[in-house]
């Protein structure tokens, strides 16, 4: 199985907020092969889910007290979250959670960029994040789409110590990516098609071996797909939200 890296800025972690836990089990289960793991009512409820016996992700029960959606979110690492949290206010970002101790486990935060996407911050300790990336069932690529795009390269560049890379820079299609080539972590894209005003969004991308067969699957669980995948020359890729609207995308290599 392939590791991920603790790269600074590397997408580290990424959690899930639903209001329906018991049916988020039942279909991330059957969309990708995850099994929960209960970490016992110290952790409130919160959850890990595994891929054959490797974690891959979290998930917390969303009661509706602070009025946000359910949604994935994804964690960069930091080797000081406090000082990552001072640095996202002094560059065009805000402080949404401010750096607490999970356990033992790391300390983590919640950020908002420039654009107005949220974004975890996980300063590892005993815990460094998921265990494996892009093999089927496991995260595979973490991309913010926004429509501030040049102010959040830079902050995360400032911000996070991303290498910022330009991919393209062309008027139809302007991405850049942490790192590059074969080694980039995740990428940022400026998108126009964001409604004016609405805030900027990281997606994660779920490998698959299938696209289409990961497609029938999420509609026959409840959840439901926005239009055919379609191939590129990343793969043949899909959006996709579970049962109560999260949203996530699907690839297959």
């Amino acid at each position: 199985m392939p590791t991920p890296t603790l790269t600074q800025g590397a997408p580290c972690w990424l959690d899930l907020y639903s209001s329906d836990t018991e049916q988020a089990k039942a279909f991330y289960g059957g969309v990708l092969g995850w099994a929960p793991l209960d970490l016992g009512p110290e952790y409130g409820g919160y959850f890990i889910w595994q891929l054959d016996g490797k974690a891959v992700g979290g998930c917390m029960a969303n009661d509706g007290t602070h009025g946000a959606p359910d949604g994935w979110t994804t964690y960069l690492t930091s080797d000081d979250a406090d000082r990552t949290c001072r640095d996202a206010a002094a560059r065009g970002g805000q402080v949404l959670m401010e750096p607490m101790d999970v356990t033992q486990n790391g300390r983590f935060a919640i950020v908002g960029d420039p654009g107005g996407a949220a974004v975890g911050v996980w300063q590892p300790r005993e815990v460094t994040g998921f265990d494996v990336r892009g093999e089927p069932g496991a995260p595979a690529w973490f991309e913010l789409h926004t429509r501030a795009y040049d102010a959040s390269v830079a902050f995360y560049r400032d911000v996070f110590r991303w290498d910022a890379r330009t991919m393209s820079d062309e008027p139809e299609f302007r991405y850049t990516t942490h790192g590059e080539d074969d080694g980039a972590l995740a990428g940022i894209m400026d998108d126009s098609s964001l409604p004016e005003g609405a805030p900027a969004a990281w997606a994660v991308y779920f490998e698959v071996a299938d696209a289409d067969a990961a497609c029938a699957r999420v509609v026959e669980l409840g959840g439901s797909v926005e239009g055919d995948p379609v191939d590129t020359p990343y793969g043949r890729l899909a959006s996709a939200a579970d049962p109560t609207g999260a949203r996530f995308r699907l690839m297959a290599n």
